[in-house]
């Protein structure tokens, strides 16, 4: 990483290197420019900030797109069984088996009457379905970011990363933010996950942002 106040272009032919073997196996060339998307954002308007808050956002990414590393829309489509393990409370045996492979069906019933969705007949469930590098879910969230009206926005790969940036630096998903956790000599891998989903994989998202922060090297004229 650089000395502070150096302002130098991220080593993408070593970060690709690194990352590609740590944590890709093999790395493909849409991973790659998902990736590319994220640091030249970073480049663009962060440089001069820690280069473990980059490191932790690609590891959220990493996770919550299923190492893709783009924008993904929310797969839905579970099983009865796979239904009553994520959503115990949401489906009974009944229903789960009434559900299964209905991802529209299941994602009205599974969100209903949260995070600002209406009722499971109103479809709020669906519409407001996990998207993006940093998987938005319900209207309320999509509504911070000004797209409530036009979720498939959170597509977009510019918005998408935008979306990442701003509310992991500001704390607009749990109010937590990546300088709770890194700054100066703070350094706290596994806590830092109370800024997507508190207590969830932590250990193992930490494991994935500190192989990404070991690929951050700056090249050098």
């Amino acid at each position: 990483c650089p000395e502070e106040g150096k302002m130098a272009g991220i080593n993408r032919d070593f970060f690709y290197r690194e990352v590609g073997a740590r944590l890709f196996r093999p790395l493909n060339a849409l991973q790659r420019l998902g990736m590319d998307a994220i640091l030249d954002e970073w480049e663009a308007k962060h440089a001069d900030r820690d280069d473990r808050w980059l490191a932790y956002m690609l590891a959220t990414a990493y996770h919550e797109t299923g190492r893709k590393m783009v924008p993904v829309a929310e797969n839905l489509n579970y099983s009865a069984r796979r239904l009553r393990e994520v959503f115990p409370r949401r489906f009974t045996e009944e229903q789960a088996r009434a559900y299964a492979g209905k991802p529209e069906k299941i994602a009205n019933r599974a969100y209903a009457d949260k995070l600002g969705k209406r009722n499971e007949a109103s479809g709020d469930g669906w519409k407001y379905r996990g998207r993006g590098l940093v998987q938005i879910t319900g209207k309320a969230n999509y509504a911070k970011f000004g797209i409530a009206g036009s979720p498939d926005d959170a597509l977009d790969e510019k918005k998408s990363v935008a979306i990442m940036f701003d509310a992991m630096m500001k704390g607009l998903f749990t109010g937590k933010r990546l300088a709770d956790y890194f700054d100066g000599r703070k350094e706290n891998w596994i806590n830092a996950r109370d800024i997507i989903l508190p207590g969830n994989l932590a250990e193992k998202i930490a494991g994935y942002a500190q192989a990404f922060y070991r690929g951050l090297s700056y090249t050098t004229g």
